[in-house]
This record gives C-alpha cells, sequence and structure tokens, in this order.
C-alpha cells in the first residue's frame, strides 16, 4: 500500500518533481487530486482526507466527483454515513490510476534527476539573494 500513497522526496534538502497531466479535452490529472486519491485509501473516508489535505469537504467530494467523471469508470466509491456510518474507498480502477500516476512521477524523478540537480547548483545558496 506504501507505494499508492503520497510520494515523499528522497531527502528535506532534495528537489522534487510536481507532475500534472492536462489531456486534450482540458481535464487535468495532478498531485492534489492523486494525493487525495491516497488519502482516500488510506482513510477510507473523503472528508478524513480532505481534513488532513486542509480542504472542505465541499472541495474534496468536487474532486472526487470531476475525477469519476474523467475516467470510464469511477475512481472512488462512496457509501452514505447512517448507523454504521459512511465511508469511501478506491475501486480497481481507483487504484490502479493511483499506482500508475505514482510510477510516472517517480519514472520522471529519476529521468530528470542530472538536469534537476543543475538546475540546483545554478541556484543561489540564499534564496532571494545571488
Amino acid at each position: 500500500m506504501s507505494d499508492v500513497l503520497p510520494s515523499v522526496p528522497p531527502h528535506p534538502d532534495t528537489p522534487r518533481l510536481r507532475l500534472r497531466l492536462v489531456f486534450p479535452d482540458g481535464g487535468m490529472l495532478g498531485p492534489g487530486k492523486i494525493d487525495l486519491l491516497g488519502l482516500i485509501l488510506a482513510h477510507g473516508s473523503i472528508s478524513a482526507a480532505g481534513r488532513e489535505m486542509r480542504m472542505s469537504y465541499k472541495r474534496a467530494w468536487q474532486l472526487v466527483d470531476d475525477m469519476n467523471a474523467a475516467f470510464r469508470e469511477p475512481l472512488v466509491e462512496s457509501t452514505r454515513g447512517g448507523p454504521k456510518g459512511g465511508g469511501a474507498r478506491l475501486t480497481q480502477t481507483g487504484q490502479r490510476v493511483l499506482t500508475i500516476y505514482r510510477d510516472l512521477e517517480r519514472q520522471t524523478q529519476q529521468a530528470g534527476a542530472p538536469q534537476i540537480t543543475a538546475l540546483t547548483a545554478m541556484r543561489s545558496d540564499i534564496a532571494g539573494q545571488k
């Protein structure tokens, strides 16, 4: 399961690459939506995932609705609250989207490591100073 949770840079001083896919129809899939999927997987709750990301319940639901509408099959299934409480889970498609995106992030980070290192070396030692 750790492969599909939010990615963490290997060291706090290491830059990380943030990947956003922009589809021809204008739809997007980026780190925010992917982190939300990972947290839904971890917590079994859209509201808990949204809280951890410091976003409103309404915004979290809106992002889930957007993702569910953008793919042929829904990525998240939810159940309403009641005596047993509600919850949410990733569908097989949702888990697959999350895994593929995280793999793409890792591959992109590895492939771009020399360029990231070169750009980092060109930066000033203290932000805002030359």
